[in-house]
């Protein structure tokens, strides 16, 4: 437990922390984007664009994110092979930031139009009576209301994220769960570096949730 202890390890260990939190953060972000665009998709009128979206957040909410993970990094690199003929080496960080995102997406996407569908009917006939359009009204009024309402589901959203981020060992990708690993090889020891590592997952998880009471705190102060 010492050897494991020394500064070394401990950095190598809070380096691959920071790498899931970076993943997080990433999918998190770009998860929104699509996900506003896929509610978007979902309460169009365009039966089109409503069964893409549905069957969007069907495939991604319905299949494993481990096999979502390893088809985005052995899966696709066939498929445009096939296509191109040109072999090509996917970065696993990349690999994970994508498949974290698409699923998270999918998630997200009906956590948005829930928390549009919860803005009050009379906010949009005001809209409608004062001439603003559709594009303004979502961006201006619409969407940051949404958003406020759906801030305790994001934020476990964004703790699901930190810890399916733990998947991307499965690709070699260095992060905490990754790190514990090669820390256990190195020492023949993989009890050790496993606490550690859950310490360190739990410790990330309840700043999270200790930030967002205070943000809910004060978003209803506002109120």
């Amino acid at each position: 437990m010492l050897d494991i202890l020394n500064p070394e390890n401990l950095m190598f260990m809070l380096k691959g922390a920071g790498f899931s939190l970076l993943l997080a953060f990433g999918a998190i972000l770009f998860g929104c984007v699509i996900g506003v665009i896929m509610a978007a998709g979902k309460m169009s009128r365009s039966r089109l664009l409503n069964a893409l979206a549905s069957a969007y957040v069907e495939i991604f909410r319905g299949t494993p994110m481990l096999l979502q993970v390893l088809f985005f990094y052995l899966g696709v690199p066939v498929i445009y092979q096939r296509i191109t003929g040109v072999r090509m080496n996917a970065n696993p960080y990349i690999v994970g930031l994508l498949a974290l995102s698409f699923n998270s997406g999918a998630y997200q996407t009906e956590l948005i139009r829930s928390g549009i569908n919860g803005v009050d009917r009379g906010q949009w006939e005001a809209c409608e009576t004062l001439g603003i359009g559709y594009a303004t009204m979502m961006k201006e009024i619409i969407l940051p209301q949404a958003f406020k309402n759906i801030i305790p589901p994001l934020v476990s959203e964004f703790i699901m994220l930190i810890k399916d981020s733990s998947l991307i060992s499965s690709i070699g990708a260095l992060e905490l769960l990754y790190a514990a690993q090669v820390l256990g090889k190195k020492y023949y020891d993989y009890l050790d570096p496993l606490i550690i590592a859950a310490i360190i997952y739990l410790t990330l998880t309840l700043i999270t949730s200790w930030v967002a009471r205070r943000v809910e705190r004060r978003l209803s102060v506002s109120d």
